[in-house]
């Protein structure tokens, strides 16, 4: 398989249902990231000293013309509130708030001249624009 993938699901958070030792799972929020967007990613990093050894963080706000935008930026400390992934080394924040936005997300990136860039698939979008930042629930 070719994609980095982050199965938080795969890890499971033990919930009591009510007797003695009753037990059920409950998956864990998941992203996924390919290799190309880590690529990326590191070679944006790479390009100013400053933004060396920080981590990404992912977070989603009310803007852009679908109703709600992706937004990214580096980051060198970890909120509270974030929940951290890790990708080949790469460490993704994601602001807590954004989760519901955004689990089962893929980040991908294309070098292409026509459509290129970062590239956001989104099972929980239920529209989005031309530009594929821009997304409605």
């Amino acid at each position: 398989m070719n994609r980095l993938h982050l199965y938080m699901s795969k890890l499971m958070r033990p919930e009591p249902t009510g007797g003695n030792a009753s037990i059920s799972a409950k998956p864990l929020p998941s992203i996924v990231l390919t290799p190309s967007a880590v690529a990326e990613i590191r070679r944006r990093m790479s390009l100013k000293p400053e933004d060396s050894g920080k981590m990404l963080r992912l977070w989603v706000e009310a803007g852009g013309c679908s109703g709600l935008s992706y937004e990214m930026e580096f980051a060198s400390e970890q909120k509270e509130s974030d929940v951290k992934f890790e990708f080949d080394g790469l460490v993704v924040l994601v602001e807590g708030r954004s989760m519901s936005y955004i689990s089962g997300m893929t980040l991908d990136y294309s070098d292409k001249m026509v459509n290129g860039g970062f590239q956001f698939s989104n099972p929980k979008a239920k529209r989005s624009c031309g530009c594929g930042t821009s997304f409605s629930v």
